[in-house]
């Protein structure tokens, strides 16, 4: 142990108040609502701008939209911009119980092709969706319902990350799977329709109830990395991530636990939405999937099976990369492994896909 830096992190720890840096990378709204804001980040000084498509982020719902942006040092919005990449990010905001009758067809039908067209406006390029979680989820039903409805969006191409397809093959809910169908889900569906929402705490409780085994040796990994700087920099900024954790609008709730914890339909190939089927098979531009191999939440076979399901697609890359559920998206060991990975699928689609870019 390193006694020097031991000290001086338990000096800025104690007395200044904090290791991470959590300040933001500088960014303006461009469009603003009620059902989410559009942001484009500020172009790194020194940085000279790419050639390449625009890039959006977009976040599940539940955790907050600085899960891209973690911390300096360890963000993704950072390292797209050091690529000299242009780059935005959709921001739904906390839900509130004005917000129970939105369905997952909000942002499937609504809230991603307005964004997505918005961008392409003002950028004259076809668009790269980087999507994490639930939101690579609504990434690709967005591209398959426009391509089914022969509207195409103006997309590049969709890189999913830690993004469950197959819920059967996540052991934190396929022992609920048979409980759910005994009772019809008419007991949780009378919780989530008398509140309106799957609530923040909830959603932040349960988060952490997926790594209660690293809350349990948590004082002996503190106490033995007390001289790392980075690493005591990572727990402490995924720490205020854990803290301020968004609830889910009850239609939502209901949908994911109807369509695909009960009847698991997306691991069939798709989702009925607002009265028509939304096939994975439409998808019809470039996919990266990247499963987190430490990935309790989204677990590597359950994130997988997307990739048979994508036939449309004109190619489908997929990896793994080392982490949990968010560790494989902005964790330490994902700056030299998912986003490297990410960087050459960008690059290798950059102006390849779906046609022509937006004049």
């Amino acid at each position: 142990m390193h006694l020097v830096d031991a000290v001086a992190n338990i000096w800025d720890r104690t007395v200044v108040g904090h290791i991470a840096d959590l300040e933001r990378m500088p960014r303006e709204a461009l469009v603003g609502s009620p059902a989410g804001i559009l942001y484009r980040y500020h172009p790194l000084s020194g940085v000279d701008a790419c050639d390449g498509d625009p890039v959006l982020l977009v976040p599940p719902l539940g955790a907050p939209d600085f899960a891209y942006d973690l911390r300096r040092g360890c963000s993704l919005v950072e390292h797209l911009l050091q690529q000299g990449r242009t780059v935005y990010l959709v921001d739904y905001g906390p839900k509130s119980f004005s917000d129970r009758t939105l369905g997952i067809e909000h942002w499937v039908d609504d809230l991603l092709p307005s964004t997505l067209r918005e961008i392409a406006g003002a950028e004259g390029a076809d668009v790269h969706l980087v999507a994490w979680s639930l939101g690579g989820i609504f990434a690709l039903l967005a591209v398959a319902a426009a391509v089914r409805s022969r509207d195409p969006l103006p997309v590049r191409s969709v890189s999913a990350i830690g993004t469950p397809v197959d819920i059967s093959r996540v052991p934190l809910v396929a022992p609920l799977r048979p409980l759910a169908e005994v009772a019809g889900g008419r007991i949780v569906s009378s919780i989530y329709r008398g509140i309106g929402s799957f609530p923040a705490p909830v959603v932040s409780w349960a988060f952490h109830l997926t790594a209660v085994d690293r809350l349990i040796t948590r004082p002996l990994a503190l106490l033995s990395r007390i001289d790392d700087r980075d690493c005591l920099a990572q727990i402490e900024a995924v720490d205020h991530l854990m803290d301020n954790m968004h609830g889910y609008p009850g239609r939502v709730f209901g949908q994911i636990f109807h369509l695909l914890l009960r009847s698991n339909d997306l691991a069939s190939g798709g989702l009925r939405l607002a009265g028509r089927d939304v096939e994975l098979s439409d998808v019809d531009v470039p996919v990266l999937v990247v499963a987190g191999r430490d990935d309790v939440i989204a677990p590597l076979k359950a994130v997988r099976s997307a990739v048979p399901l994508l036939s449309g697609s004109p190619e489908v890359r997929f990896t793994t990369a080392p982490g949990g559920h968010l560790g494989v998206l902005t964790g330490r060991r994902a700056r030299s492994t998912t986003w490297p990975e990410l960087d050459r699928a960008l690059v290798d689609w950059d102006g390849t896909a779906g046609g022509e870019s937006v004049p």
